[in-house]
């Protein structure tokens, strides 16, 4: 491979360590990484019922020792660090077991913490031995390659995303479950899935259309499919050829939509259980950017989905909540206001089904 040419949207089979040194300098502008976690697992894990919790036991995530771990975390970290621009952003992924010392090696790295963000689960796993605290989150550190540098945070995004509230560093996500969770012959494809919600909200928080996003372990995919939906050019490395093939499968099922600018141009500019953002219908792939909503008994689309949660009318743009009520002249709620073409059945549908599924799930 050249070091001067950069092939987009596609996998690379190998280590991310040694692909990367193939990469030109300042190529990319964000890196996602959820890096093995080092779970130092010793033993076999079993729920109360008897049944063996299917659990991180893979090589890939087996260190001989701290040491062993912290020169693997700095060498793809300087790898990655040499392939982002500048005004490049860092993205990193753990738990307790190791992303203290991932966070060390960023900053002795040179890279400067932006945030770090808790992604609070929940449905987390329960600890069946009652010996701990439940491990309900994990910890995302935001890190720029350069102080100081522009750096890309689409602030307003962030916020049209949570109700038009400014978002906060703690994320209330599910875990994969149902649909989502990739099995084979019932088993987990994958130990780490991420949730595409997740990912959803990285990208849109701190990349722009067009801007190319590279994983280095990509695993199953949802970086990919994450990038392919928001209309951002990705690229994956991964070692694993059963991995690749689940996140190849995966992201060629994700239909290639016409890009609009201005379906995407609103991210350049400027909780409890029950209050679900609209935004939460995106990141979980129940509506789309670019997706008409109608009015009850209208024909022909009366606004478009934007990328931010936003939704447009002609020139009128803002909340479901904001653009009913001027399209009515009224105070509306948007939630009871407008509706979605269900391709399955034919039929528009109220996009407040949606929100109730969303709170369903988060019961069960």
């Amino acid at each position: 491979m050249s070091k001067t040419i950069l092939k987009l949207d596609r996998i690379i089979q190998g280590n991310c360590i040694e692909v990367l040194d193939t990469f030109p300098a300042a190529s990319v502008d964000m890196v996602f990484a959820d890096p093995p976690y080092n779970l130092q697992l010793r033993q076999e894990l079993w729920r109360p019922n008897r049944t063996k919790v299917d659990g991180v036991d893979n090589d890939w995530d087996q260190f001989d020792s701290f040491t062993e771990y912290d020169d693997f975390t700095r060498q793809w970290l300087s790898a990655c660090r040499r392939v982002l621009k500048d005004t490049g952003t860092l993205w990193v992924i753990g738990t307790y077991h190791n992303i203290y010392r991932v966070g060390a090696l960023i900053q002795d790295l040179g890279f400067w913490i932006l945030n770090d963000i808790v992604w609070i689960k929940t449905n987390p796993m329960p600890n069946f031995r009652g010996v701990r605290f439940t491990n309900a989150h994990e910890t995302l550190i935001w890190a720029q390659k350069k102080k100081g540098a522009r750096y890309t945070f689409n602030h307003h995004s962030m916020k049209a995303l949570n109700d038009d509230l400014q978002m906060r560093s703690d994320w209330l996500l599910p875990l994969c479950t149902g649909q989502e969770r990739i099995k084979i012959d019932g088993k987990k494809a994958h130990p780490t899935q991420k949730p595409e919600a997740l990912l959803y909200r990285v990208i849109t928080a701190s990349t722009n259309p067009g801007d190319v996003v590279l994983d280095p372990f990509f695993g199953s995919g949802t970086t990919g499919v994450a990038a392919k939906r928001l209309h951002r050019r990705w690229i994956g490395i991964e070692s694993n050829p059963d991995y690749i093939q689940i996140a190849k499968d995966r992201i060629a099922s994700i239909a290639d939509t016409a890009f609009s600018v201005t379906t995407f141009a609103s991210q350049q500019r400027a909780s409890t259980l029950k209050r679900i953002p609209f935004g939460r219908l995106l990141e979980c792939n129940l509506l789309s950017p670019g997706q008409a909503l109608y009015f009850e008994g209208k024909d022909t689309p009366q606004a478009v989905i934007l990328a931010n949660s936003h939704i447009r009318c002609d020139s009128l743009e803002g909340s479901i909540h904001q653009v009913a009520s001027k399209l009515h002249n009224a105070p509306s709620n948007g939630w009871k206001c407008w509706y979605y073409l269900d391709e399955e059945s034919g039929k528009r549908i109220v996009i407040d089904n949606l929100r109730n599924k969303i709170r369903l799930e988060k019961e069960i």
